[in-house]
């Protein structure tokens, strides 16, 4: 099966939406599918207003619709509601050919938080936008449950998965803090709430690692924490396995890919009993969540590391391969074509 998945999202972007499709390209790869990405490289670019380390394509209509012709794919997938995403929703509703789309940010939230853009506006622009989907992928119940409250429709389940293999317990590791050891992984950046874990008075050590446009920032508000900025994806496995808690402070994150990452090392995980967080470690043994973060964090503690990494490994990242496809809407069928199979046979 020819798959065609336009992104605005992508290497070297660092983030969990373009983690989570490289894994899946790379599943469906393996599978037997061809995949043809839309991405941003190819096309004239400028900077995201406040995300410097964001390219957006820049009037990208014509060359979508001539990739996308080209390609002549079996179903086509919209990632992601910028640029490119508008152009593909835009090329699939002239031709009248269906599309799937994914909701991977809450990205009204951050409009709210940041200048004060009350989030229904954002949910509607949204909902406009995922309208015309044929189904719109949603990676937990959490968030299935906010977008039917802003009266989105045609939800479809699609859970995410990691390399179970790459990010496994790290035995003896140790980076030579005070422990106990907290630790955070992922963007420093205003959607990430992550000032709530910076003034949280604990035992031990700090560690954040990431980059964005608040690192400069936090690193001379908070001297205490230990800053490793933007590191190798795999150097991380040995990071989560060094830490005792991973605390999750986010309460817009849609799943949490670093909360998956952090158990399946063995890490448990602190957060907040949130969309997302409920969905990665729910009422499992994995973590703690409580509305107070520091009381999760401290608790986290006594939480036996063999239970976090046993809560990672329910989640199968051919599973989510087989999900995603299952929810794809082929373009032949739609043109009521007798001879074409269903994608539960292109599988």
């Amino acid at each position: 099966m020819k798959i065609a998945i336009v992104t605005d999202a992508w290497s070297p972007q660092r983030n969990g939406v373009v983690t989570t499709l490289l894994d899946l390209t790379q599943r469906l790869v393996v599978a037997g599918h061809e995949i043809v990405v839309v991405e941003p490289s190819v096309f004239r670019r400028v900077r995201c207003p406040g995300y410097a380390e964001i390219e957006l394509a820049w009037r990208p209509g014509a060359e979508v619709a001539r990739r996308l012709d080209a390609a002549t794919p079996d179903a086509i997938h919209i990632a992601t509601e910028g640029p490119l995403g508008l152009a593909a929703r835009a090329y699939c509703l002239r031709r009248r050919l269906p599309f799937t789309t994914a909701f991977h940010s809450r990205f009204p939230e951050f409009l709210q938080t940041a200048f004060g853009v009350p989030a229904r506006w954002g949910y509607a622009a949204m909902r406009r936008f995922h309208a015309p989907s044929s189904g719109v992928m949603v990676p937990s119940s959490g968030t299935v449950e906010i977008l039917r409250r802003y009266g989105f429709a045609n939800l479809r389940p699609w859970s995410h998965g990691i390399d179970l293999a790459l990010f496994q317990p790290t035995p003896g590791a140790d980076l030579g803090l005070p422990r106990p050891l907290f630790l955070f992984v992922g963007r420093v950046s205003p959607e990430k709430n992550l000032e709530a874990f910076l003034r949280l008075d604990l035992p031990g050590s700090k560690l954040v690692c990431g980059g964005g446009p608040l690192l400069d920032r936090y690193r001379r508000d908070y001297p205490q924490v230990h800053w490793r900025g933007s590191m190798p994806r795999e150097e991380l496995p040995a990071i989560y396995a060094a830490a005792d808690v991973f605390v999750h402070p986010s309460r817009t994150d849609t799943f949490g890919l670093v909360m998956l990452e952090a158990m399946a090392c063995g890490t448990p995980v602190a957060a907040y009993p949130v969309a997302g967080p409920l969905d990665v470690v729910g009422a499992s043994d994995g973590g703690v969540l409580d509305t107070d973060l520091r009381r999760a964090a401290l608790a986290a503690l006594n939480v036996p590391r063999e239970r976090a990494r046993a809560r990672a490994l329910a989640f199968d990242r051919d599973a989510v391969s087989r999900q995603f496809l299952s929810h794809l809407a082929p373009i032949r069928r739609w043109r009521t074509d007798p001879g074409y199979p269903a994608i539960a046979q292109l599988a």
